[in-house]
């Protein structure tokens, strides 16, 4: 991939839209719009303008007028991407857009490839690796939660964190190099107390780094839960009542949902995903008997299980409801189980009394009415650890850093077990290469083209 010519993409959404921005970047970015823009005012050429100015004037084309534009001007390494860049702000024909875009390609400009722009902005130092992976993310970012992590590691927050252990480790590791080139004198230049205390500090800092990604992880990709049940407890109503819109078929007639139906809802800033499932029975449908197939697998792939029974009929046999709670558990230990008594408007308050006695972990509604339901979403935001979050602690949301980082905590472990060991100074050094190196993948200190293809591959055009 060359990154020394120029390149230009559409900067917005693709389609018919008020206004649209097409971005140039690279050392000719200038001088070919330029070469094609007529301002309405000023009669000096964009070469001559400050960077960070903007200019209203018109795109031609072998002197037709292709529109009147905004030209917003940044000259390096004052850019985004380190380079000469001007974006062009034009009404939002797609007319209008393909025929500036081909304008430039013809006079020079090359189609930027997926994330260019931001691949240039690492390149050239603007940012670290981990901050262009955030700019992905944050586009993406769908709830609060999501945003806010986004925010902060493209700000630099997880990456100075690891840029700070690994200037205190390479310290230490110099010092090691060091003492190899006096070898015969048997002098020790770095301080093994020292050391030791900082590859502590080291693993305390990793260990919560690695532990912070199970939140990360479920604030970038949302929670999956599944709605399950027997036919007619209401998972459709429910599903309703958390949405705040009729999104389910709701009917008297048993085994109505007969597929799976998803929704995302925003709950304090996390998004959960709700799936109402077929209900659970023995039937000789065949096409109920699929969906029934089908709740078992979202049980499976779902982090949380919403558990739902009638509690109107928890009179007739409440010991059912209790066996089936402990049979859901037994299969599916490492899930979140919620057990909801819906329809408890219909039952006394000494008979939910008892319900409760028996199932103590019970959280009564009406998802009819509507009444219990923030309890029920208390309790879901109640099982994700957003403390760290609230606090602005660095919080893991890459899985390509996580797995980094367990690497680079395994070699550090290796290190400490060498220091209790009294290792020498060479067979230290290994293991604390090893470490720079896991660090050094995830801010970009170490890349190479497969890396680098692989991330900004998952970008979109014109970012």
């Amino acid at each position: 991939m060359n990154h020394q010519d120029t390149i230009v993409a559409l900067a917005t959404a693709s389609g018919i839209g008020a206004i649209a921005i097409i971005r140039l970047s690279g050392p000719d970015a200038i001088a070919i719009a330029d070469a094609n823009f007529q301002s309405i005012k000023d009669k000096k050429s964009l070469r001559d303008q400050k960077s960070h100015t903007l200019h209203l004037g018109h795109i031609l084309n072998n002197g037709r007028t292709i529109d009147e534009v905004l030209v917003s001007l940044f000259k390096n390494p004052h850019s985004y991407t380190g380079e000469d860049t001007v974006e062009i702000s034009c009404h939002g024909s797609s007319y209008i857009q393909q025929e500036i875009i081909q304008l430039f390609l013809n006079k020079g400009c090359r189609m930027a490839d997926a994330g260019e722009f931001t691949l240039r902005a690492f390149l050239n130092g603007k940012l670290d690796l981990s901050q262009a992976e955030a700019v992905a993310d944050l586009i993406a970012s769908e709830s609060e939660a999501s945003h806010k992590v986004a925010m902060q590691q493209m700000r630099g927050g997880f990456s100075n964190e690891i840029q700070l252990l690994r200037e205190q480790l390479l310290n230490f590791a110099s010092l090691i190099e060091l003492e190899l080139d006096f070898a015969e004198e048997d002098v020790e230049f770095a301080n093994r107390e020292q050391f030791k205390a900082l590859i502590g500090k080291i693993q305390l800092v990793l260990k919560r780094l690695i532990d912070s990604f199970a939140v990360g992880n479920v604030i970038k990709n949302g929670i999956p839960v599944a709605i399950v049940g027997e036919p007619n407890v209401g998972k459709s109503t429910l599903l309703n009542a958390l949405l705040n819109e009729e999104r389910a078929i709701v009917s008297d007639i048993a085994g109505t949902t007969r597929d799976t139906i998803e929704d995302e809802i925003i709950i304090d800033g996390v998004a959960f995903r709700f799936i109402d499932t077929a209900g659970i029975r023995d039937t000789k449908d065949v096409v109920e008997s699929i969906g029934i197939q089908k709740t078992f697998e979202k049980i499976t792939q779902a982090q949380v299980v919403l558990y739902l029974f009638d509690a109107a009929q928890s009179k007739n046999g409440s010991q059912k409801f209790k066996i089936e709670i402990e049979t859901l558990k037994n299969k599916h230990p490492q899930k979140q189980l919620i057990v909801i008594g819906n329809k408890a408007d219909k039952i006394s308050s000494n008979e939910m009394t008892l319900l409760k006695s028996l199932i103590p972990e019970l959280i009564p509604i009406s998802a009819k009415e509507k009444s219990g339901i923030e309890t029920l979403t208390n309790q879901l935001t109640s099982l994700i650890n957003t403390g760290a979050l609230h606090n602005n602690e660095t919080i893991v949301t890459n899985s390509r850093h996580y797995d980094a980082l367990l690497k680079a905590l395994n070699e550090i472990n290796k290190v400490d077990e060498g220091i209790q060991h009294g290792l020498s100074g060479d067979l230290l050094a290994i293991d604390i290469r090893e470490a720079l190196y896991f660090f050094g993948l995830i801010t970009g200190e170490v890349t190479n083209d497969d890396l680098l293809g692989n991330i900004f591959a998952n970008f979109c055009i014109g970012k």
